[in-house]
């Protein structure tokens, strides 16, 4: 399983360790954000998830220009003062006192995080050749579902303890991770800056294919909250199945994307098969839905067989769609504008993430068999079009660097 993870020695390698050490934080504070928020803030449920809301609206507002400051200035440069100053501003939830405090706190650490993701990716077009960015890019995934789990582990050993004591030693360690993730940036080579272009500064926001497509992977990535979120309610509201399916389903979707996410990539280093890749992925995405709308009143044993069945479909369409996601953006962005363009890519998967809990769990549980079989239609349409308009945004640039060229 190593080898599936760990690249050669060299910037991919390091890259690797920054995502274990960073991914271990995310994981332990996921688990946990909710519960500090709550049982030692003294925050109500509401306060906490405006304080969310407002974080995420921050960090996906943001995101293309803190790109174009990494394409700028340099993205490690960004990226190491970006971690770096997620470190005491994660420490600085110790001292919070009060709603409007956790908003300001919450608000700040998202312009650091969407500098930090934005110079992530652009350190990756930077210092990768283009035929390996995707290949690094599913072993950093299957990296971060390992260290994830670790985390997790961390937080369920916390939440056992259950005392503020312990909910504030997460905070203390996951600023510390934030620090390692910093420090461990500096072994990397710098990538040079970009300097400034006559015209518009964020031309992405011009480059309306590369726009479509952000908008229609957005769309897709909603995928990623089905086992998270809509399937247990799915589980104890609609079928027979025992409840501690629920994390089988999870255990292997997290056992999965390690043993399968890095041989998914192959054949998405260029944006035309990338785009075949995210259509395939979009069928098995739909085929997931239909097989998770036949366990409705079925008994516990074959809920349980077609749940599993499911979530391993789920997870070859996961792997090869987020496979096909990564070389569309890579491949269809100019290198002087990685930065911005993987800033933008960005926000597709934040308007996912915002959208999909309500909107797929209205669809599941509240129109059942019906509403799985919407999901799956809209998957299967979403990645049809992927290839059309990845060629339409391939033209577009070769028409865009003909004159240049001239």
């Amino acid at each position: 399983m190593t080898g599936r993870i760990l690249p050669p020695r060299g910037p991919a390698r390091t890259l690797t360790g920054i995502t274990l050490v960073h991914t271990m934080g995310q994981g332990l504070w996921m688990a946990l954000n909710a519960v500090y928020a709550t049982a030692v803030l003294g925050l109500s449920p509401g306060q906490f998830g405006l304080g969310a809301g407002a974080a995420a609206a921050v960090a996906l507002a943001l995101s293309t220009p803190t790109g174009h400051l990494a394409d700028r200035v340099g993205p490690r440069a960004v990226q190491i003062w970006s971690f770096l100053a997620l470190g005491p501003l994660t420490a600085a939830l110790l001292f919070v006192d009060g709603f409007g405090a956790y908003v300001t706190v919450m608000s700040v650490q998202a312009v650091a995080y969407s500098a930090s993701r934005s110079a992530r990716m652009a350190m990756i077009a930077g210092l990768v050749p283009a035929a390996e960015r995707v290949t690094l890019r599913a072993r950093l995934r299957a990296a971060a579902n390992v260290s994830v789990s670790v985390g997790a582990g961390i937080a369920g050993a916390l939440l056992a303890v259950g005392t503020p004591t312990a909910y504030r030693g997460a905070v203390v360690l996951n600023a510390l991770t934030y620090f390692g993730t910093g420090l461990l940036t500096l072994l990397l080579p710098a990538v040079p800056p970009q300097p400034a272009r006559p015209g518009p500064a964020l031309v992405v926001l011009r480059d309306r294919p590369y726009l479509a497509f952000v908008v229609l992977d957005g769309l897709l990535s909603m995928h990623n909250l089905l086992l998270d979120v809509v399937l247990p309610l799915w589980v104890l509201h609609h079928t027979h199945a025992p409840r501690w399916m629920i994390a089988v389903i999870l255990l292997t979707n997290t056992v999965s994307v390690v043993l399968l996410q890095v041989r998914a990539a192959r054949g998405t280093d260029d944006p035309a098969g990338a785009a075949r890749a995210s259509r395939a992925g979009s069928w098995c995405l739909g085929a997931a839905c239909l097989v998770f709308a036949l366990t409705e009143g079925a008994p516990a044993l074959l809920a349980s067989a077609l749940l599993v069945l499911g979530a391993l479909v789920h997870v070859l369409g996961e792997v090869r769609q987020s496979a096909g996601s990564w070389g569309i953006s890579f491949g269809l962005a100019p290198d002087d504008a990685q930065g911005q363009y993987q800033g933008t890519y960005a926000m597709g998967a934040d308007i996912g993430k915002m959208a999909a809990p309500a909107l797929l769990t209205w669809l599941a549980v509240e129109h059942g068999t019906v509403g799985w079989v919407v999901m799956a239609a809209g998957f299967a349409a979403l990645g049809s079009v992927m290839p059309a308009v990845v060629a339409l945004a391939r033209r577009r640039s070769k028409e865009r660097s003909a004159p240049a060229m001239a």
